[in-house]
Parts: structure tokens; sequence; C-alpha cells
């Protein structure tokens, strides 16, 4: 049996995307990888994340935003980072970690009444949906 893949989603506020992108994947691919979010200046998760997510089937209330410190650093293989403040540690750098960065707005700044705000973090969302497929399969 191939030993799990060890992702570690990462972005400033560990409070949407990495949130989501934690979702599906565990979601996707059940227990074939281990899944890990966590971000630099951890916030309360938003609430807007944990109701798109619940639009497409996957509740992810119960995952909290956390420091790398609750991440076990040494078992990562794969990063991927969600924003552009988002920063690994440097003993993932320093290590053979496949680094991967995807550029995707943050949800959390939209502006604009609820409506228009729940469609920003719809579109995140269907966009994370769609590159963490690409990224358990390849």
């Amino acid at each position: 049996m191939a030993k799990p893949r060890n992702f570690l989603f990462i972005c400033q506020g560990n409070d949407s995307r990495s949130q989501m992108a934690e979702g599906f994947a565990r979601n996707m691919a059940g227990t074939a990888v281990n899944v890990y979010s966590a971000g630099a200046d951890p916030r309360v998760m938003n609430p807007c994340a944990v109701d798109v997510m619940k639009e497409v089937g996957i509740d992810i209330s119960t995952q909290e935003a956390k420091t790398f410190k609750k991440i076990p650093v040494g078992k990562i293989d794969t990063v991927v980072t969600l924003s552009s403040d988002a920063d690994p540690l440097p003993k993932l750098k320093k290590t053979k970690v496949t680094q991967i960065h995807w550029p995707l707005n943050d949800p959390a700044a939209a502006t604009g009444n609820d409506a228009e705000v729940k469609r920003a973090f719809r579109a995140v969302r269907d966009e994370i949906k769609n590159r963490v497929q690409v990224l358990l399969v390849g």
C-alpha cells in the first residue's frame, strides 16, 4: 500500500480559504491522505466559509484555525499556499517539500450586501474544489 501523502494548506488567517481546501481534501481523499491547515495569524473561522461549504455537503464547522505549532511539520510533503502573504515555515523551506501556490482572492475581504459576499465565497470555494481535485489526482 502506498504511503499516505501529507498536505498542509496555508493562508494567513486560516479562517476561510485554507479551511475550505482542508474540507475538500478530507472529503475527496478520505483516509488516503493526511490533511492539515494552518496560518501565521489564525483568526476565528469565517461563518460564510462554513455556510458555503455546507451548501456542497461538507461540514467544516468543527475545524478550527490553527498555528503551525499544532501541525506535525516533519510529516508534511506538500504545502499549498492560498494567499500571497502565507509563507511556509522556515523548517518546511529547508526540506524536500513540494510547494504549490494558488493565488486566490480572499473572500473575507469581499464587500457588498450578504448576497454579494456569499457570491465571492462561492466563487473561491468552487475554484478551490477544482484545484483540490487536480492536486489529489496528480
